[in-house]
């Protein structure tokens, strides 16, 4: 690959422009630069703008990729982490055609991984874990917004001189129906390291690692893939070469020095079961990192009677070690305590939840609770909030998840009051769809309330605490937690199952069209006679709403919704029925939204 150096543009050797830049005109003060490439299906240009900026304009070869390359411009566009260059601007077509389409970003100097292990031969274990912590750093964020790369490795990962690391060719990772219908990376195919229309040009990513089971199936990038592309680079690293087809062997007979923890974290992911591999890229940072991250706690029996006398937010310090900084303290409910903190290794901000220490010195419940967080944590849905990590330690148990940077629903509602129809639907298609996701693999929510519906920087509503009910009984005593979002058969200790989330999901609806508990608050057995009654007042809300709920909110579970795609399918009609009542197009109206 072609490697920009820091030099001035007038000094800059100029390379002929590409075909399709020909007929462009940049702006008043600004220049070409001297140097381009080709990606995969992509140019990438350097101009310098008018205050002497080097920018690399981004451009698409074939004109029928133009939708293909605007889509990826928004993306970046609003993305936000350091190791992904951010558009800046887009030039659509003018009319006049003197420029566009087109967008800016960045333009990134360095060399890539491949480049460095070539010059290099075996590069040394802190490179190896500098490039895994950057990457998997960029791949956490990434898949926190329910997308994957697909196409990691020693060609797309470059770093600058100055040490910072950057994860390129992400027109792979916007969703797959905006690519083109029958595009796939070149880099599946075998092909050479020159472009046969453009010889003088060297190509981004004909050394990209395949996953294994792209062997076999057609092309479909997932957060194991990505973990797999991952491991893959950091193999070639350090052995020189990258990993065989099949029986790649274990790390350390390759670098007999690797640490064992090191080793131990690849082989894992490199696995060619994707179900063989960790539950997310956080875990396996973990396992890799843990070999150069202290642990501070190591606590003798004498010395844990003094650390009793701490303060929670200092043995939550003590215990978190190096891993996290602790930042402030967020709230408190029935089952723990939340604080904000930053993670040391994948530099970003998290939630950690921490266990009150009368629960998490119950092992029933620990083991529970751990049981529970595996099961979460193997969703991966947009509608779940991710739990990354999950740990006990010096006398407490805690768990790290996504930050909510925008609150709950419950902060939603109580600062800026009841919701619109228009505003919540979508939300509660995509709540119902992690239902689905959860319910199909045995994992019942049982504590849906307000609190626990997070919002998050793109204001999706997303599910948290999965299976925290069940653990503290909280609800199945009637003492504590929030009776007023639990299903008739939580109040009577009776068995719990889907229709139990069906029944609080309604109740969630009622809350953010009304402002108010559907079925009041306080007392239980108030509460459990007005749901057993019918009790309950919706005849502020259009009729379609209103019987929607009336089915959610049925005390025979038998009796309300099938499941969560059925009360998906109702809620859809019910919502296109007040807005036809209403005079407004239903479905119609529903389709254009999604499209715009």
């Amino acid at each position: 690959m072609s490697t920009p150096v820091n030099v001035a543009p007038s000094a800059a050797r100029r390379d002929p422009l590409p075909q399709h830049l020909l007929d462009w005109q940049l702006p008043n003060d600004w220049s070409w630069g001297g140097e381009g490439l080709f990606g995969d299906f992509r140019h990438y240009q350097q101009v310098i703008d008018g205050l002497g900026r080097s920018l690399s304009l981004v451009t698409a070869p074939d004109k029928a990729h133009s939708p293909w390359l605007k889509v990826e411009a928004r993306f970046l566009a609003q993305r936000s982490h350091p190791s992904i260059p951010s558009t800046y601007h887009y030039w659509a077509a003018g009319t006049d055609m003197r420029r566009g389409p087109g967008y800016l970003r960045r333009w990134i100097t360095g060399e890539t991984v491949r480049k460095r292990v070539n010059r290099m031969g075996e590069t040394d274990i802190p490179f190896v874990l500098q490039v895994l912590r950057g990457a998997c750093s960029t791949l956490a964020y990434l898949h926190d917004t329910g997308r994957s790369h697909g196409g990691v490795g020693p060609d797309t990962v470059w770093l600058s001189p100055g040490g910072r690391l950057w994860l390129l060719e992400w027109q792979w990772a916007i969703p797959r129906e905006e690519i083109p219908a029958g595009t796939v990376p070149s880099w599946l195919r075998a092909r050479d390291a020159k472009s046969e229309e453009n010889p003088g040009r060297q190509l981004i990513g004909p050394g990209i690692p395949i996953a294994p089971e792209w062997e076999s199936e057609p092309w479909s990038p997932t957060r194991a893939s990505d973990q797999w592309q991952v491991a893959a680079m950091c193999f070639t690293a350090l052995a020189g070469e990258p990993p065989p087809k099949t029986d790649v062997p274990p790390i350390g007979l390759v670098r007999l020095e690797c640490p064992a923890r090191l080793a131990t974290a690849l082989d894992r992911a490199l696995q060619p079961n994707p179900a063989d591999r960790f539950p997310n890229i956080v875990a396996f940072l973990r396992e890799a990192d843990a070999t150069y991250t202290s642990r501070s706690l190591f606590l003798v029996s004498g010395e844990m009677e003094s650390v009793k006398a701490l303060t929670p937010e200092d043995r939550l310090r003590i215990s978190l070690g190096d891993e996290f900084e602790v930042l402030s303290r967020l709230g408190a409910g029935a089952f723990g305590t939340v604080w904000r903190a930053r993670d040391l290794s994948l530099e970003r901000e998290v939630a950690v939840k921490v266990m009150h220490p009368h629960i998490a010195r119950d092992d029933r419940a620990v083991t529970q609770f751990l049981r529970e967080a595996r099961l979460a944590a193997q969703l991966a849905h947009p509608a779940i909030v991710p739990i990354y990590d999950w740990e006990s330690r010096g006398g407490l148990s805690w768990y790290v998840m996504e930050l909510a940077e925008e609150g709950s629903l419950s902060n939603l509602v109580e600062n800026s009051g009841p919701r619109t129809i228009e505003e919540i639907d979508p939300q509660i298609e995509l709540l119902l769809d992690g239902l689905a996701a959860a319910h199909s693999v045995g994992i019942v929510h049982r504590d849906i309330k307000p609190e626990n519906v997070l919002i998050d920087r793109y204001h999706r509503w997303r599910l948290t605490d999965f299976g925290i009910a069940n653990i503290t009984g909280e609800v199945k005593a009637m003492g504590g937690g929030t009776p007023a979002f639990a299903a008739p058969e939580q109040l009577l200790n009776e068995v719990q199952g889907p229709a139990t989330d069906l029944f609080a999901l309604g109740a969630i609806v009622a809350f953010a069209l009304t402002g108010a508990r559907p079925f009041g608050d306080g007392d239980p057995t108030a509460i459990l006679a007005r749901q057993l009654s019918g009790n309950y007042d919706v005849s502020m809300l259009p009729p379609s709403i209103a019987t929607w709920l009336r089915r959610a909110f049925d005390p025979d579970p038998e009796d309300r919704f099938a499941d969560a795609a059925e009360m998906k399918s109702s809620w859809c009609a019910s919502v296109d029925a007040a807005h036809e009542a209403e005079g407004r197009p239903g479905f119609l109206n529903r389709l254009l939204r999604r499209g715009a």
